[in-house]
């Protein structure tokens, strides 16, 4: 038996099938399994370079980024470490990591490339 997808607005792990369509019993919410397939592509994150991101890669900053609140830029060459890739948040902001110095931070993935 295959693992049915979690409901993508309630996060519902209750999910069950009727016909073409996928059904979440607990908010009612039905999509069909080519949306699912269109869910899946439109989260995946790329870096500067085209390379596929995922949860708790490390990667480099590419260029001086300047950082809100803080006096001092993340340097060109700065890791970022256990990366999580998040939804949108804050003008673009796709990436959330743990940098050395100054603790958790959001990043857009272009500007950033895997290691």
């Amino acid at each position: 038996m295959h693992k049915l997808p979690d409901c993508p607005k309630c996060q519902s792990e209750y999910t069950y099938e009727d016909g073409a369509l996928y059904i979440c019993p607990e908010c009612g919410h039905e999509w069909t399994a080519e949306a699912e397939v269109e869910n899946e592509e439109s989260k995946s994150i790329r870096d500067a370079n085209g390379n596929m991101l995922a949860d708790g890669d490390t990667i480099t900053i590419i260029k001086d980024l300047k950082v809100k609140g803080s006096s001092n830029p993340l340097k060109m060459g700065t890791k970022v470490k256990n990366i999580r890739i998040i939804d949108e948040v804050d003008g673009g902001h796709d990436l959330e990591g743990k940098v050395d110095g100054f603790g958790v931070l959001y990043i857009k993935s272009k500007f950033v490339k895997k290691l």
